[in-house]
């Protein structure tokens, strides 16, 4: 399990990486249409707003309520491992329906030239 600052911070780059690209694509490439892609970063916006709520969540359970310290230790590494790893990949597919769009907003001579550039 990362350390939840780690994790923050790594949302805070992805989201802040992306919405960059977006307003570059939207500054450089002819054709795009801006509006839709001010609409992507401000969805971004709300993902890593939203993104960041959810990390704070805790292990409702006491140690009392297992025969042992062990057993708490390994219920509570299983929790955070599996809220974690929800986490992850609720945020992941909701970045890959983002790049998704970002790509639908690119002319096909752009997407031809960034595929050229790509397998070179």
């Amino acid at each position: 399990m990362a350390n939840k600052r780690i994790l923050k911070k790594q949302v805070l780059y992805v989201c802040g990486d992306i919405a960059a690209e977006c307003i570059f694509a939207a500054d450089v490439v002819p054709g795009i249409d801006e509006q839709k892609m001010g609409q992507i970063v401000v969805d971004l916006a709300v993902l890593q707003e939203q993104t960041l709520q959810k990390m704070n969540f805790t292990f409702d359970k006491a140690p009392r309520d297992f025969e042992n310290r062990a057993d708490y230790n390994k219920a509570r590494a299983a929790y955070y491992h599996a809220a974690f790893k929800s986490l992850k990949n609720t945020f992941n597919k909701s970045i890959d329906e983002i790049v998704a769009r970002m790509n639908a907003l690119l002319p096909e001579e752009q997407r031809r030239l960034n595929k050229e550039a790509v397998n070179k």
